[in-house]
């Protein structure tokens, strides 16, 4: 009876944990740095930002953009379309484009673990229904959480900002305890695909020593985005990349 019961709790724990991981990334776009190579898989779940990601990858948008906001620890931000002729020194932040998207919290299937790629955005003051940046995101790099009584006061923060809408399963907890993240930010950004390839280049990137802005001394570059893998009738397939006429920018800020 015992043993079928640990048999039984085990199942279940392998079920929750398979289901947080359950999310299909039928596209893959490659980013080709000044840093080495990064794949990231875009999330079936979240097609709004996935098909919006896939166009501007297509566009020729993030060709020559830099890694224009990194911090330690943190995260590694980039899509910031006046940075691809940013002088050194130059404050970064506010290039995007007219446009912002619906956002589609897929919680708690998807969340900031590490490796984690998002959307920036406006403030809560500014867009209280936390749509999505047209162009800029990030990669979560993040902590891990070994103290259990930091993440009760990361989820003391999520009730306050989110009006107690965002809780932290034991599933997520894990993730964050064993993996790491940013579980502050879940609930309030928009998460749509993950590092599937080189985690190590995020790591390498996040260490970066910045400026007073958080901007690299030294500039981190998107040399070309390549569209690897595209969606076509729920089927991945290896496809080239493609080019269209830009869009006008505007200015605008997370």
């Amino acid at each position: 009876m015992i043993k079928r019961l640990l048999f039984l709790i085990a199942a279940v724990a392998l079920t929750s944990l398979s289901d947080l991981q359950a999310q299909t990334k039928t596209a893959e776009v490659l980013f080709e740095t000044t840093a080495g190579n990064i794949r990231i898989g875009l999330y079936d779940e979240t097609p709004l930002h996935r098909d919006n990601f896939l166009k501007l990858t297509k566009m020729g948008v993030y060709d020559s953009l830099l890694f224009h906001r990194v911090i330690k620890d943190f995260m590694i931000q980039s899509g910031d379309t006046n940075s691809k002729h940013a002088k050194p020194g130059q404050a970064l932040g506010t290039g995007d484009f007219d446009y912002t998207q619906e956002a589609e919290f897929r919680l708690p299937q998807i969340f900031h673990r590490r490796g984690a790629v998002a959307m920036a955005r406006e403030g809560d003051k500014k867009n209280p229904e936390r749509r999505s940046s047209a162009c800029q995101f990030y990669i979560v790099w993040g902590k891990v959480y070994t103290d259990d009584r930091i993440l009760a006061k990361v989820q003391e923060r999520l009730d306050t900002v989110t009006q107690g809408t965002v809780k932290l399963t034991p599933e997520m907890i894990e993730v964050y305890k064993t993996q790491g993240g940013t579980p502050h930010l879940d609930g309030q950004y928009t998460v749509f695909g993950e590092v599937t390839e080189g985690l190590d280049i995020v790591e390498k990137i996040q260490q970066a020593a910045t400026d007073k802005l958080a901007r690299p001394l030294e500039d981190i570059r998107i040399l070309k985005a390549t569209v690897t893998k595209d969606i076509d009738n729920g089927k991945g397939k290896a496809v080239p990349a493609t080019r269209r006429a830009g869009q006008k920018p505007r200015r605008g800020r997370r």
